[in-house]
């Protein structure tokens, strides 16, 4: 049987999703670790380091379901369902209320 290349490439698309998020991540988080000095330090620190921790993780989510979803296309399997996107919303919303809070602390 042969593959139908129209599903790798929405895969490698899917794939390149998470890569752009986590590339947005990463730039957010390093940004927050350049904000000026009125946001307390402690703050700044915890956040652009949180939030360059959950673009490493996306990334890695990423390329681990590409790599899923292709054996899972070659070899004519049903594909699982994701896994990662509660938890990647779930932190992305503590961190979220994380940095609000300490903004509005800091203030």
């Amino acid at each position: 049987m042969t593959v139908d290349y129209r599903f790798l490439l929405a895969n490698e698309r899917t794939f390149l999703a998470y890569t752009r998020t986590a590339l947005a991540l990463d730039v957010t988080g390093l940004g927050v670790l350049g904000l000026p000095s009125d946001v307390p330090q402690l703050v700044r620190i915890w956040l652009g380091a949180l939030l360059v921790a959950v673009g490493a993780w996306v990334s890695l989510t990423g390329w681990l379901r590409w790599r899923q979803n292709n054996r899972a296309i070659r070899g004519n399997e049903e594909m699982e369902a994701p896994r990662a996107l509660g938890p990647l919303a779930i932190a992305l919303v503590l961190i979220s209320g994380f940095g609000a809070l300490g903004i509005i602390v800091g203030q």
